[in-house]
């Protein structure tokens, strides 16, 4: 039975601190909610920033000592070697023994290590707290330089931004930090691998924040581009040279019946990423059909790579040498298409096979290949111009990074005046994937494993509306010299039900003191209650969970889901008086009202005045 009433009159009901700091908070908005840990983050990413560029400069060792053993038989990571061609056809066996070598290492190491490493990063950050297991850190550059140094047909990137991830989540793993801190230093990783790689630091910070990111705060942009930064001002002592890796002269300003034409092509490379992405899950899917274990799917995928070399030694490796050509316009229309046919067969079943290797620089040839044939038919520019326009087309189309694939082509080759044909191309593209293709071919490996990437980032409808726009209102409320008797009678009274499960109880003055609820109700049932007990009495040491009619919706909503509320009173600034009550419910009219913005459609201006005014007049 409760106590009966205390002669005096009870306190006012505790209020949260938390809502009095968030109040504090509140009071003074800001654009951003970065604090001052930013310089923390600043400080480490700029470590990470130099192991991403440690860890490509040793990659590149790894990935020529590799090639130098397979193909020419000496221990020496000189620069510049490449698979050759002058074993004939017992040179298909050296791909077999690689790609062997891999699906060992994946299988008595990690099987985090097949594939190109991206969607491994994306996973990382979606799902696994931003952890990356050192061993992954290990094994994973050194299966890629195996693949790729006995012929794989893969760029180095892929694994240089998941072992610079996996730097940056090691280091960030040592400190005491945050899921998203972690997250920030795991990406200023990745885009430092690929800064030192291809010398593109602003590139690498868009790929962050289109690709792996999720979000656009100054509390991860920052620390990523200051590692991206540090990367390409350390890489020309790493990796030798300056400059652009693929220069090429200016090209002369197109005309509107040109730009016309990579809009087109822009169609065509949108067409060709998702004929590559099909082609690449297709190769999967057939050697998941396989009976045997998947450790043995790339030895398999050897075997193709094997052939696919001795038809066109230029599809094996890296083949840097082969994208400058094209875009220099140095291959003859056969060896173009020879080089785009090979690469993307041989490509597509390595990577289906679980083969450890980068997709990028593959995905930058056969652009190259598609925008040079492309040329090669047109009176207008050169053909080292359509391929620059294609590279760019087909990486925006195929890793839906539009904005990344731009900035990526004008860095590599420093032709500004390709600005235009590109931008086009690569909308162009990038809009064509996205109307025929459900996933790119990044997250379609993650879908695979149940995980859904939301690839859209827009506003939250929670941070931008006022509790007063959702609130209901005027407030239902309970007097507190209202007896509990004629509560219980309130609630459990025969017609039609209460409106609400719960109702504020204020004072004569307007004052809130507690709230009621069905559930007390029950239980002053089942327990009995003192007679002549008023409100006041029973609900005086509760503490509150309350918002304020100016507070943000988000505030409101995270305060709620902490404190497991259902329904808060509503208080004026200033007097504290109930002006208003929030419901759960009304949090999910919020993601309505969004959804009616995206989907309602109105003519605001009507044409014909006249006809207008008759019917209003009618």
């Amino acid at each position: 039975m409760p106590s009966d009433p205390s002669p005096d009159r009870p306190a006012r009901p505790k209020v949260r601190p938390a809502e009095i700091a968030q109040r504090a908070v509140e009071d003074r908005l800001r654009d951003f909610s970065t604090d001052r840990r930013l310089f923390l983050l600043m400080a480490m990413a700029a470590v990470v920033g130099c192991a991403g560029a440690a860890s490509a400069w040793a990659l590149y060792h790894l990935i020529s000592l590799a090639t130098n053993i397979a193909y020419y038989g000496r221990f020496s990571t000189a620069q510049g070697a490449s698979p050759g061609d002058t074993l004939g056809w017992w040179s298909v066996l050296i791909p077999v023994a690689g790609c062997l070598i891999v699906g060992l290492m994946a299988r008595f190491g990690s099987e985090k290590i097949r594939g190109h490493g991206i969607p491994e990063a994306m996973e990382a950050i979606l799902i696994g707290r931003s952890r990356i297991q050192p061993r992954v850190a290990l094994l994973k550059p050194l299966s890629s330089a195996i693949s790729i140094g006995t012929g794989g047909p893969f760029g180095a990137e892929g694994p240089i931004i998941m072992t610079g991830g996996a730097f940056g989540s090691l280091f960030a793993q040592l400190f005491n930090l945050s899921n998203a801190e972690r997250k920030t230093l795991l990406v200023a990783g990745a885009a430092a691998g690929m800064s030192a790689t291809f010398g593109t630091p602003v590139a690498a910070i868009m790929l962050a924040v289109e690709l792996l990111l999720f979000e656009w705060k100054p509390r991860s942009f920052v620390p990523v581009a200051i590692a991206s930064i540090v990367a390409a001002a350390l890489r020309p002592y790493l990796m030798g040279g300056g400059g652009a890796l693929f220069p090429m002269p200016e090209s002369a300003a197109m005309a509107p019946v040109a730009l016309g034409l990579a809009a087109v092509l822009g169609v065509v490379a949108g067409l060709g990423s998702g004929l590559l992405t099909q082609m690449v899950y297709a190769c999967e899917d057939a050697f998941q059909r396989l009976p045997i274990h998947w450790m043995w799917w790339p030895a398999i995928g050897g075997v193709v790579i094997g052939i696919g070399g001795v038809i066109d030694p230029h599809a094996l490796g890296v083949g840097y040498d082969n994208i400058a050509a094209l875009l220099q316009g140095h291959m003859t229309t056969t060896e173009v298409v020879r080089l785009m046919l090979v690469k993307s067969t041989i490509w597509s079943v390595a990577l289906g096979s679980g083969t450890s290797g980068g997709v990028l620089a593959p995905l930058l040839m056969m652009g190259g290949a598609l925008g040079a044939l492309f040329g090669t038919f047109l009176p207008f520019s050169d053909t080292g111009t359509w391929a620059m326009i294609g590279m760019a087309a087909i990486m925006g189309g195929t890793m839906r990074s539009p904005l990344t694939a731009i900035i990526f082509a004008l860095e590599l080759t420093h032709n500004v005046s390709g600005l235009v044909p590109v931008a086009i191309a690569c909308v162009m593209a990038h809009a064509t994937t996205v109307l025929l293709l459900r996933r790119s071919i990044l997250t379609e490996k993650v879908a695979r494993r149940g995980h859904h990437v939301m690839r859209e980032y827009i506003v939250d409808p929670f941070e931008t509306m006022r509790v007063s726009e959702i609130m209901a209102r005027p407030a239902e409320t309970l007097p507190a010299e209202m007896p509990v008797g004629d509560v219980v009678k309130f609630f459990t009274a025969e017609g039609p039900p209460k409106r609400h499960k719960s109702y504020p109880v204020i004072e004569q003055d307007g004052k809130l003191i507690g709230v009621v609820s069905r559930a007390d109700v029950l239980r002053w049932t089942v327990e009995g209650w003192a007679s002549g007990q008023l409100l006041r009495d029973v609900v005086s040491e509760q503490e509150l969970t309350v918002g304020y009619e100016d507070d943000l919706v988000g505030g409101l909503a995270d305060r709620m889901a902490a404190a497991d509320a259902s329904r808060v009173p509503i208080l004026r600034q200033g007097d504290r008086a109930v002006v208003g009550l929030v419901a759960r419910r009304d949090l999910l009219r919020v993601r309505m009202q969004g959804r009616r913005q995206e989907t309602e459609r109105e003519v605001l201006i009507r044409l014909g005045g006249a006809r207008t005014s008759r019917a209003a007049a009618e």
